[in-house]
């Protein structure tokens, strides 16, 4: 099996939905993308054999979200404000270690 290009690959749901049901957009998916972004550049963590922060669409958990997932681990995560995004970029981005409080199954 070959290295994955991005040591961590974070995807963000920014769907928004324009019949007012529940959507990670609306819960500032967007936002909380830009942020870790930001966080990512800051500490020199983007580029190859790093991480790629990216948004995505409707990742149809509409009712847990807001939403992400970071792979290679697939690894599911809901979260409320910065504190939280700050929560797992430093531990598992960082250091390879899941945010159980705020992994989704």
């Amino acid at each position: 099996m070959t290295k994955p290009y991005f040591t961590h690959h974070v995807f963000f749901c920014t769907n928004q939905r324009d019949d007012g049901a529940p959507c990670c957009g609306a819960s500032g998916g967007q936002q909380m993308r830009d942020y870790m972004k930001k966080k990512a550049k800051q500490a020199h963590l983007t580029g190859a054999g790093k991480c790629r922060i990216n948004s995505a669409g409707c990742m149809d958990r509409c009712d847990e979200g807001p939403v992400m997932v970071v792979y290679p681990e697939g690894v599911w995560y809901t979260y409320v404000d910065e504190t939280d995004i700050d929560e797992i970029f430093d531990q598992h981005l960082k250091h390879g270690r899941i945010v159980e409080r705020l992994q989704l199954k």
